[in-house]
């Protein structure tokens, strides 16, 4: 978890015309929300949250967001919640940030890692297959890993790991139902033949 500054402004107009002045002036035009924060669309200058972005290298950025009306300032902690994107030129147009609290647990769905060589593909000459690539965890914001780490060495042909096999960092509870299948290692094609 990598935690970044942004300084917005709260918006006084939307729309879509709004949106397009702001992106031309060099500025993202974007939303706050959450379960106890009243929606407040902002607008951030955009070269500073892509930069925010581009130093986490792939880790999810907590944002120390202040947002400024006038004379007045609030203080907010954010998580990205959608990123929207220039479908040819992929730049992002619109971000809507979810507010969070210290104190309180949030929902995420982190990447899944798997590491190792899996015997019953190396030894037993078995087809892996990665059935899901992320897990939904619950954990405080400042808890929330960049990725799980799941070693896979001793899987064998003819069987599955299930979300109830990982090993969680301390402090982050499994959200998905453990029965969850992650990757299964399919026998090889003449032991199946043999079966039937």
């Amino acid at each position: 978890m990598i935690q970044a500054s942004l300084e917005a402004n709260l918006k006084k107009a939307s729309g879509k015309g709004v949106a397009r002045k702001l992106r031309a002036a060099g500025m993202l035009p974007g939303v706050l929300y959450g379960k106890r924060t009243k929606t407040q669309p902002f607008y951030v200058d955009a070269k500073s949250f892509i930069r925010a972005l581009l130093n986490a290298k792939g880790d999810r950025v907590l944002f120390n967001l202040t947002l400024k009306k006038d004379e007045e300032t609030t203080n907010h902690l954010a998580l990205i919640k959608v990123l929207d994107r220039h479908p040819v030129n992929e730049q992002i147009r619109h971000v809507d940030l979810y507010e969070v609290f210290p104190d309180q647990e949030v929902m995420v769905e982190v990447p899944v890692h798997f590491t190792g060589k899996a015997k019953g593909v190396e030894i037993e000459k078995g087809i892996m297959d990665v059935v899901k690539r992320t897990l939904k965890v619950s954990c405080l914001p400042l808890s929330i890993p960049k990725d799980i780490s799941v070693d896979i060495t001793n899987l064998s042909a003819g069987s599955a790991l299930h979300a109830s096999a990982v090993n969680l960092p301390e402090g982050v509870r499994l959200n998905d139902d453990p029965k969850t299948t992650l990757v299964t290692i399919a026998a090889p094609e003449k032991e199946t033949e043999a079966a039937k």
